[in-house]
């Protein structure tokens, strides 16, 4: 695999010069991991959720969309098992008073060859005692035991202190997806197997390791739950592998930077589990998780709220519970992967270097850049630039050199500049120019919308 080019701090310089993404609260100080996307990152981001959208639900034959509450009721929790096992083991530094994940600190060591996963609490301290590993702030050795850290956000809901109830933000959006379950098949009139999808933000109160947009403490999930009977759920999970990885490549990722890993510890619940892993810039990580889980969430949630969950197959009459394939992508973690993978630094024949995003036209901010060759061509420029707006995402630059624009545009990852010079007042053709080839082609208004329509399709 050749080396490439791109870097975690690359892409925060880049991210943060151009618009994508700026560090949250940032004239502040900041805090914590936090992360605010500007005008070209929130245009890229959304684009990647409705390329998700389009797949998996508005293409699928029987997907349906919910957006759930971001505050549920606290019985939900713990139905889910969230109030009692959601946690992280956390260690603290008696010497500078930082404190870490323990499963962190030993796959950090271990360079990913342990799998913490796989070890309790007592195994963790073990091996942190037993390869003396020290605090990765002071560099000290003088560790606290493991705790156990609730990652739920609490807060309360009431006017007055005697009125308030524990409420929590949600740590997943799954649980929407579950306790809509039977209104979805009513009102959808759906048979199983079908869909439930939900794009939303979701909280956890946890240690994050700072690689950029990563693991953060506030992002937001694109999950998609596929209700099946049982006895069909294998064919089901393999298929949503193929069906997860199969997006990822259609959006332009190399095959070569994926992998399937299989999970080796299985929650008490689940049938079958693994992960997409990506190489991002710090090594592979998770990108997005495909789970069997049984008919556990559903059955749960029977068992706690007192109200049936059993599907009634109008065909038979038969009654059950169905089974569960989760499938769940993290709309931050994939941008962090579109970025990366997008990343480039070209060398040039004058030997300048050209930084480009390669990104799918579908999943780039822009579609198409107008740029007018001097500012007296700027009318003519602007009212073509009216009439593309209107069916695509476009831009409009003038300052400077059209060199210099291109490179702007380049950095950005915008796929087709299209230049308004003074042969355009003659025929009526402008020049457009592919991001990733530098070649150029002349086309009229009507060529040049038709061109980016089949382009920018995903």
């Amino acid at each position: 695999m050749a080396d490439r080019a791109v870097t975690m701090e690359k892409l925060v310089a880049l991210c943060k010069a151009r618009g994508i993404i700026f560090p949250g609260s940032e004239i502040y100080g900041g805090m914590g991991n936090t992360w605010d996307y500007g005008p070209v990152g929130v245009e890229i981001k959304n684009n990647i959720k409705r390329a998700w959208w389009k797949r998996f639900v508005s293409e699928s034959d029987n997907s349906y969309g919910v957006d759930a509450a971001i505050l549920m009721n606290s019985r939900v929790w713990e139905a889910s098992g969230h109030t009692t096992s959601f946690s992280d083991p956390k260690m603290d530094c008696k010497k500078c008073k930082t404190r870490h994940r323990a499963d962190n600190l030993i796959e950090a060591y271990s360079k990913g060859a342990v799998n913490p996963d796989t070890m309790s609490n007592e195994e963790m301290e073990k091996y942190i005692e037993e390869h003396h590993i020290n605090c990765p702030n002071c560099g000290n050795f003088d560790w606290t035991n493991i705790r156990t850290f609730n990652l739920m956000f609490e807060t309360s809901r009431g006017v007055t202190d005697e009125s308030q109830n524990k409420i929590y933000l949600r740590p997943e959006t799954a649980q929407g997806e579950f306790v809509n379950f039977l209104n979805v098949q009513r009102t959808a009139r759906a048979k199983v197997p079908f869909g439930i999808a939900q794009v939303g933000k979701a909280f956890r109160n946890e240690i994050t390791p700072g690689n950029f947009i990563f693991r953060t403490i506030e992002f937001e999930q694109m999950e998609h739950q596929w209700f099946c009977k049982e006895g069909t759920d294998e064919a089901f999970y393999n298929e949503y592998k193929e069906k997860a990885m199969s997006f990822l490549v259609d959006l332009g990722f190399d095959k070569e930077h994926l992998r399937f890993h299989d999970h080796d510890k299985l929650a008490h619940y689940a049938r079958a589990a693994c992960d997409i892993q990506y190489l991002y810039p710090m090594g592979w990580q998770e990108l997005n998780g495909i789970h069997n889980r049984t008919d556990y969430d559903l059955s749960r949630h029977q068992e706690f709220s007192g109200k049936t969950l059993t599907y009634v197959d109008p065909m038979n009459g038969e009654r059950y519970i169905p089974y569960v394939i989760e499938y769940s992508i993290g709309a931050d973690r994939l941008m962090l992967a579109v970025l990366s993978e997008a990343y480039d630094e070209e060398k040039l024949e004058n030997g300048e270097v050209r930084n480009v995003m390669h990104f799918h036209p579908a999943i780039a901010a822009y579609k198409a850049a107008i740029l007018p060759l001097q500012k007296n061509l700027a009318p003519k420029a602007k009212e073509f630039l009216v009439r593309l707006k209107k069916l695509f995402s476009v831009t409009y630059d003038e300052a400077g050199s059209i060199g210099k624009r291109y490179r702007r545009q380049d950095e950005i990852g915008t796929p087709y500049c299209i230049t308004v010079d003074f042969d355009t007042l003659e025929d009526g053709t402008m020049t457009v120019r592919d991001r990733d080839t530098m070649e150029q082609q002349r086309l009229t208004a009507e060529q040049i919308i038709a061109f980016l329509t089949e382009k920018c399709a995903f």
